[in-house]
């Protein structure tokens, strides 16, 4: 009897103690995610799990395919990264998020705009890829969720040129987090957006516009025009900053590429406004490995009509071009997937240099840093 109290007593403990080693392991593992790796398995990862997608094209521009993840290197703070996993293009989906802007400044070449970028998804979405289309206005609109290339292309159609302001900040801002609480994980996400990036009605810089007038009270009777317009100038420009590394930011933790086409072409050096909206979306690109186009599109509206035909032909080949080279880095990137070697601290900036350890004449297009995350 004491032997069979005492084995009794005994697997007790050993219950427990076994119990208690599962709660331990079950209370030390992060929530896991799931992404796609370069033989399309599902593979479980934490939060730390740092995403970089990487285009790799060859002397012609090219996608250059069937690299492994032996051909990369990934640098950190000056640190050779291991590289945990690879996804080449074929085997990983697209989301693309296209930003129309639908203001005045950009509606001379709305419509051929609106028929390339129709053309692009066709030929770029296959069926497990998703785009979803937001207007650039007054405010953000959602055109439509994530969706297929027919859908995209009908939702796109249906947009109509506006002679409102323009939410730039907002929009991207909005764009980012739907993409981040919607894109599955282990995605290759991308923006497109198609604006002079000008902004004049997002919410942090009209505010930023407001305290400004504020701030003066009685003393704005007193100023003259000009002095009144710099001291606006200032104020909208300093609030413009902020915002650019507000949604810098909101782009990075997306894990996204940014593109963009600027329709004003080379008039954006008209005023400072267009040449600060340009530098905007020029700033995004280079941040995330993605291209800031900057055409140079023929007038449409002039007295000769015939010169008019010539020029909506030359600038429809411009479109065409551009969205040929952004089609050819998608079906070139991978993404590429590692865990940092070092801690650091939430919301540090952490510079990153992306590379081929046989460069061979290839050039490799990548974000130059991210944002730590919260865990």
């Amino acid at each position: 009897m004491r032997q069979k109290n005492f084995l009794h007593v005994a697997s007790f403990f050993a219950f427990i103690v076994v119990f208690s080693m599962f709660a331990i392991g079950q209370t030390a593992t992060p929530t896991p995610k799931s992404l796609n790796n370069d033989e399309g398995q599902v593979i479980k990862v934490d939060s730390r799990l740092v995403v970089v997608p990487v285009a790799v094209t060859d002397a012609n521009g090219q996608p250059v395919t069937g690299l492994k993840a032996e051909d990369f290197k990934i640098v950190e703070e000056g640190r050779t990264q291991k590289i945990d996993s690879l996804g080449a293009a074929e085997a990983v989906p697209l989301e693309i998020a296209l930003l129309f802007d639908v203001s005045a400044s950009t509606d001379a070449m709305f419509r051929f705009e609106q028929d390339t970028a129709a053309k692009f998804l066709k030929d770029v979405l296959r069926p497990n890829d998703r785009a979803t289309i937001y207007t650039i206005g007054a405010a953000p609109v959602l055109v439509q969720q994530r969706d297929t290339a027919d859908k995209s292309i009908e939702s796109i159609r249906s947009i109509s040129a506006t002679k409102e302001q323009t939410a730039f900040y907002d929009t991207l801002s909005t764009a980012s987090s739907y993409l981040r609480n919607n894109a599955p994980d282990g995605t290759r996400r991308v923006f497109l957006v198609i604006s002079d990036g000008e902004d004049t009605n997002s919410a942090r810089v009209a505010e930023a516009l407001q305290d400004g007038y504020r701030k003066l009270g009685d003393k704005v009777n007193t100023l003259d025009s000009k002095t009144l317009y710099q001291l606006t100038v200032a104020n909208r420009d300093q609030a413009a900053l902020q915002e650019r590394k507000r949604v810098s930011k909101s782009i990075q933790d997306t894990d996204a590429v940014f593109y963009s086409i600027n329709p004003a072409g080379s008039s954006y050096q008209l005023n400072s406004i267009s040449m600060f909206g340009q530098d905007n979306m020029q700033s995004f690109a280079n941040e995330t490995g993605g291209t800031a186009f900057l055409p140079k599109f023929l007038p449409i509206d002039t007295k000769d009509a015939l010169q008019n035909v010539s020029n909506v032909k030359k600038n429809q080949d411009t479109l065409d071009k551009i969205f040929r080279q952004i089609a050819s880095e998608l079906r070139a990137q991978y993404l590429v997937q590692y865990y940092p070697e070092t801690d650091y601290p939430a919301g540090r900036y952490v510079k990153l240099e992306v590379g081929l350890q046989n460069p061979a004449g290839r050039k490799v297009r990548a974000r130059d840093g991210y944002y730590v995350k919260k865990q």
